[in-house]
């Protein structure tokens, strides 16, 4: 008898609609107006770019190219893609991305998993020098003569070793491990597992969202960064994507001469700078995007369980 009460309650529950108020929904409706054109202002400026490098270069010139191509050409491509500038600083970027993003990985995992840990002995201070990085430096200057000391200016590991450690993607990690059950070491601890079997067969399989989240950040970081190969980097060979790509936003005319470009001679293939420019962008930009459906899935549930505590 309760059990069939019990099955009609929830069957009223499920039938009845949740009344919204007028000003619920006009809250609502705001919202959603407001991230519509949010995002629309956002993914413009994009679309112009692509559309511009797929456009004839009157249809350029003459300003005629919003949304959509205007006389449909891949003669741009054909220049960025055949321009050995684009493609060493496109594997330059690669490499890094790689290669700083593994690193990155690795000194954040071995670093926060002690951390997470209130047996360790000056953990609270070790935490107040990793805060205290994450606001003060030693500044451009010092910081060049260092590198300069250790014979990392114009080296491609000046561009992974500096940012191997990463003091907010720290603290991501260091409390994603400290949400994790103690029961869990504890048992393992019991059938005689070691701190290191602990980490890599334990804790680093159950941290899957997070190590998505922070292996985004790092990528992310490594793909998009000009600054640090802009002071440190002056071989063209080791120039990576950004500052390729800022050079040529800068100074179009002495990057295209560099690569080879002559309007007389390269007519032919319907090029103009400001497509050219948004091509490399447009090139520049897609591998990123295509690597983060991947982990899209991680991302929202890495950040939020490793802000949990603090």
């Amino acid at each position: 008898m309760a059990f069939n009460l019990t099955k009609k309650n929830n069957e009223v529950i499920k039938g009845t609609k949740i009344k919204t108020s007028i000003g619920e929904k006009i809250f609502s409706f705001v919202n959603y107006t407001f991230f519509i054109l949010l995002g629309m202002a956002t993914l413009f400026p994009f679309l112009n770019l692509v559309a511009k490098s797929f456009s004839s270069e009157a249809a350029v010139i003459s300003g005629k190219v919003g949304l959509w191509p205007v006389d449909f050409q891949l003669g741009t491509y054909e220049f960025v893609l055949g321009n050995k500038q684009f493609i060493n600083s496109f594997f330059v970027t690669v490499i890094v991305t790689i290669l700083g993003t593994l690193t990155g990985i690795i000194i954040t995992v071995i670093t926060a998993y002690p951390l997470s840990k209130t047996r360790l002995r000056g953990r609270k201070g070790l935490l107040i020098i990793f805060v205290f990085t994450m606001l003060f430096n030693g500044g451009l200057i010092p910081t060049y003569l260092v590198m300069q000391k250790l014979n990392l200016v114009n080296n491609i590991w000046v561009l992974i070793l500096p940012a191997m450690i990463n003091v907010f993607n720290l603290l991501i990690m260091k409390n994603y491990f400290e949400s994790l059950p103690e029961s869990i070491e504890e048992s393992a601890k019991i059938d005689g597992a070691s701190n290191l079997t602990i980490l890599f067969r334990i804790i680093l399989p159950l941290s899957k969202p997070v190590i998505a989240t922070i292996t985004l950040f790092f990528a992310v970081a490594h793909w998009n960064s000009y600054f640090q190969a802009m002071v440190y980097i002056t071989d063209p060979q080791l120039k990576p994507m950004q500052l390729y790509l800022k050079e040529l936003v800068s100074s179009t005319a002495d990057v295209l001469k560099q690569a080879g470009y002559n309007p007389d001679v390269e007519g032919a293939l319907n090029t103009v700078p400001e497509a050219i420019q948004a091509a490399s962008i447009v090139a520049a930009t897609i591998p990123i995007i295509l690597v983060y459906p991947f982990l899209q899935k991680y991302f929202v549930k890495g950040v939020l369980i490793g802000s949990v505590k603090g």
